[in-house]
């Protein structure tokens, strides 16, 4: 969320969220169902595990000292980074120990939970009172619909071939949902204070705000319709266009010192 954004993160998040929409899609699917597994349960959950072992390793490079990592959680008791750092420690282990057991249905529903707590404090990371435009629940609500999507996409690869219509389900109302959630967010922004309008105005002039739009919410979703199913290959553009737009995110969210001394 500044100019000089740092790649790291941006991965990290997406990566992240792949990871916990994998989860939470995973306990949607065979919710109700029999107590046996999915076939490919282990390989989903070992990837899972995998995947967000991967961003946390790569978010690592964001340091200076990256040996200095475990003092991210010392300040558990006031700092949102610490308690993001702990609780996301703890997922890839829950991850892995859940595919290493089978999916345990306990222990499914104890990783989506961990997941969906685990976005709400990513999301508090990123509503920081110096960003006014996003000093609410809009970054948790960006999260929950980017790991949605993600989430549905990459569980097409996974998932037996009867539950492939419950995952185009919910990737259509996610991609729908994601598209008003991003259209309209800017909109708002526009009539409120000084720094919110310039947040606007800066994500409208960016043309990777509109590729996020375009290529991994409204081709998507056409796809999907036209040809009802999820193909092998959307996924890769889901992960593009969330790339995009989180790049949006950071590159394009005006700090309130912008212009500091000046006017606006």
């Amino acid at each position: 969320m500044t100019p000089s954004f740092e790649l790291p993160l941006v991965i990290f998040t997406i990566l992240s969220q792949q990871a916990i929409g994998l989860t939470l899609l995973y306990a949607l699917r065979t919710a109700g169902r029999s107590a046996r597994p999915e076939p490919s349960a282990r390989i989903q959950w070992l990837a899972s595990a995998g995947i967000l072992a991967l961003g946390l390793v790569v978010s690592l490079t964001h340091l200076g000292h990256p040996e200095g990592a475990p003092r991210a959680v010392i300040h558990l008791s006031t700092a949102w980074l610490s308690r993001e750092a702990l609780l996301f420690g703890l997922l890839v282990a829950l991850m892995a120990v859940t595919g290493f057991l089978g999916a345990v249905r306990a222990l499914v529903i104890a990783a989506a939970a961990a997941g969906l707590v685990a976005l709400f404090v990513q999301g508090m990371v990123y509503a920081p009172p110096s960003f006014p435009a996003v000093n609410n629940a809009l970054p948790f609500a960006f999260f929950l619909v980017t790991a949605i999507i993600l989430g549905a996409g990459t569980a097409s690869w996974f998932a037996p071939q009867d539950r492939q219509p419950f995952l185009r389900r919910i990737l259509v109302g996610a991609l729908v949902a994601g598209l008003l959630l991003f259209l309209i967010s800017p909109c708002i922004w526009l009539s409120g204070g000084a720094i919110m309008r310039l947040t606007a105005v800066a994500y409208f002039a960016s043309t990777l705000y509109w590729a996020h739009i375009g290529v991994g919410l409204i081709l998507p979703l056409l796809v999907v319709l036209a040809v009802r199913r999820i193909p092998v290959w959307l996924p890769v553009l889901l992960l593009a266009g969330a790339l995009c737009g989180r790049l949006v995110f950071y590159v394009d969210t005006v700090h309130s010192a912008v212009n500091l001394g000046g006017v606006y």
